[in-house]
């Protein structure tokens, strides 16, 4: 008997003897004296490093996220149906909630998270650490977030609506103003105004630089005409209808009217600024292709390229330039063949006409402040902290001072660049994100100062004269 179930146990084969196993395991699952699914499960759902060297932590988050913002000691990922705040040392989770949308205002000292639900008016404004709710709207069908200030505007009817101006953590409006209308519908956070549009690129998230300060002035489209609000008294300046072959555009403290018109197979383009207080023309450029016409009758459909206070424009001979809105001044003028890859109101990034290097620009002075060798289709963005660097072949993304080109952080990786911060960048790829510090006793540019009260340069005023520093910026507003 015994010789014969040997004999029938050692027939079994391979397959009999996996079968068995299968029913062992089975059984001993079923009765609660050995589990090993959950072992299992976690060998094969576990996360493998995103970056080479590894991060000082990496995390799964619920889902893919829209947006990702370094928020004080915090980092707030924003998913389709929630958000959630994570430490910024450790990436463990501190809270999270039920959200359609969320966005972040306030500096290094004093952000905040506003968040809300679409088709549904209000939203309030949590402690990034706690998630506490700090203040509640119920009301607002729009909100702005800021780095020194948050707008939001709510209408009684579609022709009565109210803007309002709010410290990021203030619980009164600093001022309110009288608009006519916004956009119809329920819009969310940061719905477009009529500024300049960034130069984007792939790998590099567009919101990595996290919020800027408020403009001098923004532009709210109504009805086919534009409103002119002064963010620093809250006053409507203007309410200007364009003209048939026009684009307005609110930028760097100016009402600039563009005009393309077709003639001769091609497009002729002019620049005109104007001071919304007075209405007087204050610079004006012609020959300068802005980009914001296509290719059918120059019909003007896009913003402006540029960010903040200037715009990137296209000569008659090619070349790719940066002008100061506020006073139409070149301030850097690029090579023939060469390509703008980013730029902000103190440098410009610029791929070399042999596509064989990245230079580093500093715009005050007009001049070349580094130089590193870059494959030709590198990218580049550049935030308040840092200016990033996205290579293939090898898939790299490196971090450096814009000012001299020194290196923070060289990360071998397929990931994307999502926020960056003054300590270091969060990285991300699919669900997983992670956090890389700047190399040991790197420095970082000191960021923009946190404006107290609503801000900034405040046109016909408070804007400075060129200035020599280049810390300082174009018009000295990092110092004044």
């Amino acid at each position: 008997m015994i010789v014969a179930t040997v004999c029938g146990v050692k027939g079994l084969g391979v397959r009999g003897w996996l079968l068995l196993g299968l029913i062992t395991v089975v059984v001993l699952t079923s009765t609660g004296v050995w589990n090993p699914f959950p072992a299992v499960w976690d060998w094969v759902d576990r996360s493998q490093p995103i970056s080479e060297p590894d991060l000082v932590w990496q995390q799964r988050v619920g889902g893919t996220p829209k947006s990702v913002t370094i928020a004080g000691d915090t980092v707030i990922v924003e998913q389709r149906t929630r958000v959630e705040a994570r430490s910024l040392a450790t990436g463990t989770q501190l809270w999270e909630r039920k959200a359609d949308w969320s966005a972040v205002a306030g500096g290094d000292r004093d952000p905040v998270v506003a968040v809300g639900k679409l088709l549904v008016k209000g939203y309030e404004l949590l402690d990034p650490g706690t998630g506490v709710v700090r203040r509640r709207d119920g009301d607002a069908v729009a909100v702005w977030t800021y780095r020194n200030a948050i707008l939001d505007v709510r209408c009684v009817e579609p022709t009565d609506c109210t803007l309002s101006a709010w410290d990021p953590r203030g619980t009164q409006p600093l001022w309110t103003a009288f608009l006519p209308g916004v956009h119809s519908g329920l819009l969310a956070d940061n719905p477009d105004l009529l500024g300049s549009r960034r130069l984007t690129t792939p790998r590099i998230d567009g919101g990595v630089a996290g919020p800027e300060s408020v403009p001098p002035l923004l532009g709210f489209p109504v009805d086919g005409r534009v409103h002119v609000v002064d963010t620093a008294t809250g006053r409507v300046l203007q309410n200007v209808q364009p003209g048939r072959e026009e684009r307005l555009a609110v930028i760097g403290g100016r009402l600039l009217r563009i005009t393309a018109t077709s003639r001769d197979g091609t497009c002729y383009f002019t620049v005109a600024a104007h001071d919304p207080a007075t209405g007087q023309e204050v610079w004006r450029r012609t020959g300068l292709n802005l980009r914001t016409a296509d290719y059918a009758g120059c019909v003007q459909r896009e913003d402006p390229q540029g960010a903040r206070n200037v715009l990137i424009g296209v000569g008659p001979d090619g070349r790719e330039a940066v002008i100061d809105g506020y006073d139409g001044r070149l301030l850097q003028v690029g090579a023939d063949g060469e390509k703008l890859l980013a730029v902000d109101d103190r440098y410009a990034v610029v791929r070399s006409a042999d596509k064989r290097s990245l230079l580093g620009r500093e715009l005050s002075v007009d001049r070349t402040r580094w130089t590193r060798a870059a494959g030709g289709k590198s990218g580049a963005a550049l935030t308040p902290y840092a200016a990033v660097i996205a290579e293939e072949k090898p898939s790299r993304l490196i971090a450096v001072d814009p000012r001299t080109g020194r290196e923070l952080a060289v990360l071998r990786t397929s990931a994307n660049a999502l926020a960056v911060g003054p300590t270091g960048m969060i990285i991300g790829e699919g669900r997983e994100i992670g956090y890389v510090r700047w190399g040991a006793g790197a420095t970082v540019p000191p960021p923009p100062p946190d404006e107290g009260d609503l801000p900034g340069p405040n046109p016909g005023s408070t804007w400075q004269p060129p200035s020599d520093e280049g810390s300082c910026g174009p018009k000295r507003e990092l110092c004044d």
